[in-house]
């Protein structure tokens, strides 16, 4: 079983920046995909930004491009905030899965990670 813990969660002032940590308990390397996702209360988890173990491609949501950036090392996953805006203010969930079988183009799909963080909250305040 594969564990993920987020840390690095804050309150920030638009146009600042925030570096988000989660630490993996197995080798990330082993792991095909990993994502950061974030939810505010009514709407629904959004994929923020993913990538991909094995040539490091990343994707991103349109509203996060050019700000934030994904990495990964042996030991976990990373989300590079930039440029906060108020409508980032969520709790961000990092996730991962084993699994070699789905599209890439799956990648923001929840149901495509199988193991989850407890989530990290991020308030962007004006």
């Amino acid at each position: 079983q594969v564990q993920l813990m987020e840390s690095g969660g804050d309150s920030a002032q638009a146009g600042g920046s925030l570096t988000l940590s989660c630490v993996v308990s197995a080798d990330t390397s082993t792991l095909d995909r990993l994502a950061w996702f974030r939810q505010v209360p009514g709407k629904k988890r959004e994929a923020v930004a993913g990538i991909f173990t094995y040539d490091g491609l990343t994707y991103y949501t349109d509203s996060v491009k050019g700000r934030f950036t994904i990495s990964r090392d042996n030991a976990g996953l990373s989300l590079q905030m930039n440029s906060l805006k108020l409508e980032d203010t969520a709790v961000y969930y990092c996730a991962a899965d084993n699994r070699k079988i789905y599209p890439r183009d799956s990648w923001s799909r929840d149901d495509r990670y199988n193991y989850w963080g407890q989530g990290t909250q991020v308030t962007v305040s004006s």
